[in-house]
Protein backbone atom coordinates (compact mmCIF):
# COMPACT_ATOMS: atom_id res chain seq x y z
CA UNK A 1 0.00 0.00 0.00
CA UNK A 2 0.91 3.50 -0.78
CA UNK A 3 1.30 5.92 1.96
CA UNK A 4 1.00 9.14 -0.40
CA UNK A 5 1.25 12.58 1.51
CA UNK A 6 0.90 15.79 0.00
CA UNK A 7 3.26 18.62 0.38
CA UNK A 8 1.39 22.19 -0.16
CA UNK A 9 3.33 24.96 0.02
CA UNK A 10 3.24 28.00 2.20
CA UNK A 11 3.56 30.36 -0.28
CA UNK A 12 2.71 29.85 -3.94
CA UNK A 13 5.91 31.64 -5.84
CA UNK A 14 7.55 28.63 -4.54
CA UNK A 15 5.74 25.95 -6.40
CA UNK A 16 6.83 23.96 -9.15
CA UNK A 17 4.29 26.06 -11.31
CA UNK A 18 5.67 29.30 -10.69
CA UNK A 19 9.16 27.50 -11.20
CA UNK A 20 7.83 26.34 -14.36
CA UNK A 21 6.17 30.17 -15.50
CA UNK A 22 9.57 31.27 -14.22
CA UNK A 23 11.45 29.79 -16.45
CA UNK A 24 9.71 30.68 -19.48
CA UNK A 25 8.95 34.46 -18.53
CA UNK A 26 11.48 35.82 -20.65
CA UNK A 27 9.25 34.98 -24.03
CA UNK A 28 6.47 36.97 -21.78
CA UNK A 29 9.27 39.92 -21.03
CA UNK A 30 8.34 41.66 -25.23
CA UNK A 31 5.06 41.83 -24.33
CA UNK A 32 4.55 42.75 -20.58
CA UNK A 33 3.40 39.47 -19.20
CA UNK A 34 6.48 37.67 -17.68
CA UNK A 35 4.79 37.71 -14.34
CA UNK A 36 5.02 34.25 -13.15
CA UNK A 37 1.13 34.11 -11.81
CA UNK A 38 0.02 35.13 -15.11
CA UNK A 39 2.21 32.64 -16.95
CA UNK A 40 0.71 30.24 -14.75
CA UNK A 41 -2.43 31.29 -15.18
CA UNK A 42 -2.15 30.60 -19.00
CA UNK A 43 -0.61 27.08 -18.51
CA UNK A 44 -3.81 26.74 -16.59
CA UNK A 45 -5.92 27.58 -19.73
CA UNK A 46 -4.34 25.21 -21.75
CA UNK A 47 -6.73 22.61 -19.84
CA UNK A 48 -9.47 24.96 -20.33
CA UNK A 49 -9.32 28.26 -21.37
CA UNK A 50 -12.15 29.49 -18.25
CA UNK A 51 -9.31 28.62 -15.65
CA UNK A 52 -7.39 31.60 -16.93
CA UNK A 53 -9.46 34.40 -14.85
CA UNK A 54 -9.83 31.98 -11.96
CA UNK A 55 -5.94 30.81 -11.22
CA UNK A 56 -5.13 34.55 -11.63
CA UNK A 57 -7.69 35.57 -9.22
CA UNK A 58 -6.80 32.77 -6.97
CA UNK A 59 -2.78 33.81 -7.64
CA UNK A 60 -3.00 37.79 -7.38
CA UNK A 61 -6.07 37.93 -4.95
CA UNK A 62 -6.85 41.75 -4.15
CA UNK A 63 -4.05 42.96 -5.65
CA UNK A 64 -5.04 41.79 -9.38
CA UNK A 65 -6.26 45.17 -9.55
CA UNK A 66 -2.55 46.55 -9.72
CA UNK A 67 -2.50 45.28 -12.96
CA UNK A 68 -2.23 48.05 -16.17
CA UNK A 69 -4.63 48.42 -18.20
CA UNK A 70 -2.15 47.91 -20.75
CA UNK A 71 -1.37 45.07 -19.15
CA UNK A 72 -4.82 43.81 -18.93
CA UNK A 73 -5.69 44.78 -22.88
CA UNK A 74 -2.68 42.36 -23.78
CA UNK A 75 -3.20 39.44 -21.59
CA UNK A 76 -6.87 39.55 -22.89
CA UNK A 77 -5.71 39.39 -26.75
CA UNK A 78 -2.89 37.05 -25.98
CA UNK A 79 -5.61 34.62 -23.69
CA UNK A 80 -7.93 34.63 -26.79
CA UNK A 81 -5.95 34.00 -29.88
CA UNK A 82 -3.59 31.33 -27.53
CA UNK A 83 -4.09 27.87 -27.99
CA UNK A 84 -7.22 26.03 -27.34
CA UNK A 85 -7.32 23.56 -24.77
CA UNK A 86 -6.36 20.03 -24.37
CA UNK A 87 -9.32 18.51 -25.18
CA UNK A 88 -9.55 20.74 -28.36
CA UNK A 89 -5.86 19.41 -29.57
CA UNK A 90 -6.55 15.98 -28.90
CA UNK A 91 -9.51 16.22 -31.24
CA UNK A 92 -7.31 17.91 -33.89
CA UNK A 93 -4.36 14.88 -32.93
CA UNK A 94 -7.04 11.93 -33.27
CA UNK A 95 -8.55 13.02 -36.32
CA UNK A 96 -5.25 14.94 -38.42
CA UNK A 97 -1.94 13.15 -36.46
CA UNK A 98 0.34 14.71 -34.03
CA UNK A 99 2.38 16.79 -36.65
CA UNK A 100 -0.95 19.13 -37.16
CA UNK A 101 -1.71 19.10 -33.38
CA UNK A 102 1.91 20.88 -32.43
CA UNK A 103 1.65 22.70 -35.73
CA UNK A 104 -2.01 24.33 -34.50
CA UNK A 105 -0.14 24.78 -31.02
CA UNK A 106 2.73 26.56 -32.51
CA UNK A 107 1.06 28.81 -34.96
CA UNK A 108 -1.92 29.68 -32.59
CA UNK A 109 1.00 30.61 -29.88
CA UNK A 110 3.15 32.54 -32.28
CA UNK A 111 0.34 34.76 -33.39
CA UNK A 112 -1.24 35.31 -30.10
CA UNK A 113 1.84 36.61 -29.05
CA UNK A 114 2.66 38.95 -32.41
CA UNK A 115 -0.80 40.00 -31.70
CA UNK A 116 -0.10 40.78 -28.00
CA UNK A 117 2.91 42.80 -28.97
CA UNK A 118 1.30 44.96 -31.90
CA UNK A 119 -1.82 45.22 -29.11
CA UNK A 120 0.84 46.52 -26.52
CA UNK A 121 2.74 48.63 -28.45
CA UNK A 122 -0.33 50.34 -30.04
CA UNK A 123 -1.97 51.13 -26.04
CA UNK A 124 1.67 52.07 -25.28
CA UNK A 125 1.29 55.04 -28.25
CA UNK A 126 -2.03 56.13 -26.29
Amino acid sequence: SFDFKLNYVEDSSKSIMASIASLISPIFKPIGLDDWRIITSLISGFMAKESVVSTMQILFGSSITLLSSVTAMTMLVFSLLYTPCVAAIASIKREMGSRWAVGVVLWQCVLAWIFALITRLICLLF
